[in-house]
């Protein structure tokens, strides 16, 4: 692919704010300037407003979510074992899950694209590393991950985009490395202007499994296991749909 076509493919799949950074695959690379993607704007604006009142309330969610828990132990069994064995917690929001991935041994650091679950995460764990940062240009060198969770966060990415941040996902695992995904079933996109009693704007995606998995395959990660469970009516919000909790290995 020439640069040109290369660039062009990368400012269709984004617009909004500018920023700055590597876009790897596509621009063997070259550093250059993107527009962010609109999706990321909104969500990062929702966020900012949510943070507070959403680090109060999910704050002790795992606590009721055994099922939840158990898939979190065995990807963290799993990720030991790999060299190098870093994992990057996408989306971490107030950090509750890299919180507990370090519990369960692991060497985490959590990326948010909002500052203010950002903010949080740092006043609630302070042992912990948190930084912003967006899944759509991941500030991540190739192969430097043993894994990689992505937590109810790919659930605001559009389906248009999806097959770009699963890409980047796939950039920065070392071979073997692991991607834990959780998301909710379903097929029709729900817009959001109220959360909590805060006025946003944000739109929620979910997947179909097996299409998802599809989608892993052409960036090269390949199912290794997934569990479906029926919405589960503990925890902060009642749960509508099944959620699903996939994960797939870099498989070059």
């Amino acid at each position: 692919m020439g640069s040109s076509a290369s660039l062009d493919r990368v400012k269709e799949l984004a617009g909004g704010r500018a920023a700055r950074v590597r876009a790897f695959d596509l621009l063997s690379h070259w550093e250059v300037r993107v527009i962010e993607p609109r999706f990321a704007s909104r969500t990062r604006a929702a966020y900012d407003v949510l943070a507070a009142d959403y680090a109060d309330r999910f704050d002790q969610e795992l606590a009721v979510k055994p099922f939840d828990r158990a898939v979190l132990a065995v990807f963290a069994e799993l990720v030991r074992g790999q060299r190098p064995g870093a994992v990057l917690d996408v989306g971490c929001g107030p950090g509750r899950i890299a919180a507990h991935l370090h519990d369960l041994g692991l060497p985490v650091t959590g990326i948010d694209i909002s500052p203010g679950m950002i903010e949080q995460a740092r006043r609630r764990h302070p042992h912990l590393r948190f930084r912003e940062g967006s899944m759509t240009a991941l500030d991540t060198e190739d192969g430097a991950l043993g894994g990689i969770v992505a937590w109810y966060s790919i659930i605001h990415v559009p389906d248009d985009h999806l097959p770009l941040v699963l890409a980047e996902f796939h950039r920065v695992l070392a071979p073997g490395g692991y991607l834990q995904l959780a998301f909710a079933v379903g097929d029709e996109v729900l817009h959001r202007t109220e959360v909590g009693g805060h006025r946003v704007s944000l739109d929620f995606h979910p997947q179909q499994p097996d299409h998802l998995a599809d989608l892993l395959g052409q960036t090269g990660l390949r199912e290794h296991a997934r569990l479906v469970r029926q919405p589960d009516e503990e925890g902060t919000f009642r749960e509508l749909t099944p959620q699903c909790f996939l994960l797939a290995r870099n498989a070059r």
